[in-house]
C-alpha cells in the first residue's frame, strides 16, 4: 500500500512555502538519491521543476536493456495563493507521481528493485494563477506549457504515463482514476489492454476510460478547446503516451480546495507502481508497434499535430 507516501506527500505539498528543494530532500530521505531541481521563471511567476530517477536492476542508467518508464505529473500549480488558501485539486498530478517516486524509493532501499529505470518529473508551485474555462475555472501555469513540456519529457522515456487532475468536465463521471487511449506522434490509438488489466487489478473494479479528441493532443496556445493539459506531453515526444486522469462524478474546478480525494490518488499511485514493474519487465505494452507502423504506412504521419 502507498497510504503513508500519499499522506506525507500531501502534508509536504500543502504548504505556502513549499519549493523544489524541500521536495528533493523529502525524496532523498525515502531512498530516491538522484533528484534534480531547476528553477523556471515566466511573466506570471515561477516554479521549481523536479526530476527524479529511480534506477532499475537492468535499467539504461546501469547499462542494461530494460525500457525506461516516465511518470509525469501535470498541473498548473499546487496552490492558487493568495486567491485560494490551501492545496488545490489541480495538484493531484504532482501528488501522485511524487508519492509514486517515494514508494519506489522505499522499495528499492529494501531490495525490491524494478527491472527498468523510472524517471519522475513534475513542478512545484504553491501560488499559480487561475484562468477562466468552461464548465469550471482552470488553474494556469506560471510559465508556458511548451516550456514545461521541454522539462517534463525526457528522451530516455520509452513510454510515458502523464497524470493530471481531470475533474472539471462532464465527459468522465467516475470517482477514482481513468486511463486514456494511447497517443503516439499524433495518432490516437486503441486503449492498451495491458493497462486496463492493471487498472482493474489495483481497483478491483471495471476500468474507466477517459475519451480524448484530436484537439486534446494538439499543443496548448493554438486557439482550440482542450479538455485539459493531460495529453500535452504527447506533443513533445515520439514515445507512446497514456493519460492517467484523477476523476470525479461531478465537475470540480482545478482551483477548488479541499477537493483532493486521497483514496483516488492512492489507487492511482498503486497503478503507476504496477505499470512500472510490468513495463520494465516487458509485460506491459502501451501499444502494438507493428500496427502503429501499419497505420503510418497506410495513411501517413500525423506528427504535424504535435506542432502549433
Amino acid at each position: 500500500m502507498s497510504w503513508r507516501d500519499v499522506i506525507d506527500c500531501y502534508e509536504l505539498l500543502d504548504d505556502p512555502g513549499v519549493g523544489g528543494a524541500a521536495v528533493a530532500d523529502w525524496l532523498r530521505e525515502r531512498g530516491v538519491d538522484e533528484v534534480r531541481v531547476t528553477r523556471l521563471d515566466g511573466e506570471r511567476g515561477g516554479t521549481d521543476f523536479v526530476r527524479a530517477l529511480v534506477p532499475g536492476s537492468r535499467g539504461r542508467s546501469q547499462g542494461g536493456d530494460a525500457p525506461t518508464l516516465g511518470l509525469v505529473g501535470r498541473l498548473g500549480g499546487l496552490g492558487a495563493r493568495p486567491e485560494r488558501i490551501g492545496f488545490v485539486s489541480d495538484g493531484d498530478g504532482a501528488l501522485t507521481v511524487l508519492a509514486s517516486a517515494a514508494k519506489l524509493g522505499r522499495m528499492r532501499a529494501r531490495g525490491d528493485l524494478l527491472p527498468g529505470d523510472v524517471v519522475i518529473t513534475t513542478h512545484v508551485c504553491p501560488d499559480a494563477p487561475i484562468r477562466p474555462h468552461d464548465p469550471v475555472p482552470f488553474m494556469d501555469s506560471p510559465v508556458p506549457s511548451a516550456v514545461i513540456n521541454e522539462h517534463e519529457v525526457d528522451r530516455s522515456m520509452a513510454a510515458v504515463l502523464t497524470v493530471d487532475t481531470t475533474k472539471g468536465n462532464r465527459i468522465c463521471n467516475h470517482l477514482g482514476f481513468a486511463v486514456t487511449p494511447t497517443v503516439r506522434q499524433g495518432w490516437v490509438l486503441r486503449v492498451s489492454e495491458d493497462l486496463l488489466d492493471l487498472a482493474s487489478q489495483v481497483t478491483g473494479r471495471a476500468p474507466a476510460v477517459l475519451p480524448i479528441t484530436m484537439q486534446d493532443i494538439t499543443p496548448y496556445g493554438n486557439g482550440v478547446y482542450h479538455l485539459n493539459s493531460i495529453m500535452q506531453p504527447a506533443t513533445a515526444t515520439a514515445a507512446p503516451v497514456v493519460g492517467v486522469a484523477i476523476t470525479t462524478e461531478s465537475a470540480v474546478p482545478g482551483s477548488g480546495t479541499g477537493a483532493s480525494d486521497l483514496a483516488s490518488v492512492e489507487s492511482a499511485v498503486r497503478f503507476c507502481v504496477e505499470v512500472a514493474k510490468a513495463f520494465g519487465a516487458g509485460r506491459c505494452r502501451f501499444h502494438d508497434p507493428d500496427e502503429f507502423e501499419r497505420l503510418v504506412s497506410l495513411y501517413g504521419s500525423m506528427r504535424r499535430l504535435q506542432g502549433a
